[in-house]
């Protein structure tokens, strides 16, 4: 039988009994009834059943979003909705303010760039979101109004930080700027309370794979009216990702391309189930299962790679090794022994740190399952650390059982 697990080289594959632990921060693991929705045959994607199924996923989604306003979906990744945020509002030339908390934030400067546009970062050292104070304060001193957009990464999912998205707005506020703000929640959504409209985020994005527990291959875009006005009066030439016919298809369901059907199938069923399990509890989950993590970690006597406890993420957690210890080689060693993957350090913490991902569709047993992989691959690999950070977790996820 062929051997699925992702990363294995074997001149003989082999058959591994158990189920593969996948614990990456995305892809996230998918509930029973989203395989079964995707598994449905295609429909006609301009016939009414489709129109209706598209208006079902808007509308749902726009709970998710916290907002009232325009939902954008593209057959893409991330990286495509953040491309269609920049050639909608922004044209070559303009200045954006971006903190650079992480390898993701580093990607979106890269992608401005190409773009012609003028990047003025904010460095941090990766261990904490970005300083809403450090925003004001440059905004306040750009008395000409020529930086356009503040783009910030919401959950950092390479050093699992998180940024206070309300109190960046309100240092927007403070310093009466009109820059757009863009927001990039991919490993955020559906995982921690996230309120576009009473933020006042212009754009937000997301993608499939990770809290909404849906394959890759969508991407979301929720658009202020202040984002939309921007968009009409910008030159840059767009075609596939222009937004403009997404307004349209607010309105009746259907898409000006060819709509990844099946994935909206998995889509629906998926925000169903976040619905009916309640946001406040789903975040609540996510929370509770970082904490445990976070002590888990604690007790083993290994470094977080976030510092501040107040931009703890609460989908990802990233644990550093000892100097010395590769990163890399311990998650080869959980991968090949205990048929597990985590997600690999990023950027200038490559092989530095592992992450634990604690996002989705994930119960109790799962998470301690998770830990137990990592206490054993840790003894496995011969790093350093103090036994019991499984039993430390469990102990407090028995204590906060509800």
């Amino acid at each position: 039988m062929t051997n699925l697990n992702p990363g294995r080289v074997s001149p003989v594959e082999r058959y591994v009994a158990g189920r593969h632990f996948l614990q990456t921060p995305g892809p996230t693991n998918l509930p029973d009834r989203v395989l079964h929705a995707m598994s449905n045959n295609a429909i006609n994607h301009r016939g009414p059943e489709f129109g209706r199924l598209g208006l079902a996923v808007i509308g749902k989604l726009r709970r998710i979003f916290r907002t009232d306003g325009t939902i954008g979906i593209f057959p893409s990744s991330g990286t495509g909705a953040w491309e269609a945020a920049m050639v909608n509002t922004l044209a070559a030339g303009d200045r954006i303010l971006l903190p650079l908390t992480g390898q993701f934030a580093h990607l979106w400067e890269d992608l401005s760039r190409r773009h012609g546009l003028r990047v003025q970062t904010l460095e941090t050292d990766w261990r904490r979101g970005a300083n809403p104070d450090e925003i004001g304060a440059a905004l306040a001193a750009d008395r000409d109004h020529r930086i356009k957009a503040v783009c910030v990464v919401h959950s950092e999912t390479s050093t699992s930080c998180l940024t206070d998205i309300e109190s960046v707005r309100a240092a927007i506020d403070r310093a009466r700027h009109p820059a757009l703000l863009m927001v990039d929640a991919i490993s955020s959504l559906a995982c921690v309370d996230y309120r576009h409209d009473d933020w006042g985020v212009d754009v937000t994005i997301a993608g499939s794979q990770k809290g909404l527990m849906v394959p890759p291959g969508l991407a979301f875009t929720a658009i202020s009216r202040k984002a939309l006005a921007a968009a009409q009066h910008n030159s840059t030439h767009r075609g596939y990702w222009d937004w403009a016919p997404l307004v349209r298809s607010n309105e009746t369901g259907f898409f000006p391309y060819t709509p990844a059907v099946n994935l909206f199938f998995a889509l629906n069923a998926a925000l169903d189930l976040l619905l009916e399990e309640g946001l406040d509890n789903v975040f609540a989950r996510h929370q509770r299962f970082a904490e445990a993590t976070r002590r888990a970690a604690h007790a083993w006597g290994l470094d977080l790679q976030c510092q501040d406890p107040r931009a703890f993420a609460p989908g990802v957690t990233a644990i550093r090794t000892p100097d010395g210890h590769s990163a890399d080689r311990l998650r080869a060693i959980i991968l090949e022994q205990f048929n597990m993957s985590l997600g690999n350090g990023l950027g200038r913490i490559e092989d530095r740190v592992f992450r634990i991902g604690h996002m989705g569709d994930l119960g109790v047993l799962q998470l301690t399952g998770t830990l137990s992989g990592v206490e054993m691959g840790l003894l496995a690999a011969g790093i350093p650390h103090r036994p019991g950070g499984v039993q430390t977790a469990m102990n407090y996820l028995v204590g906060t059982n509800s």
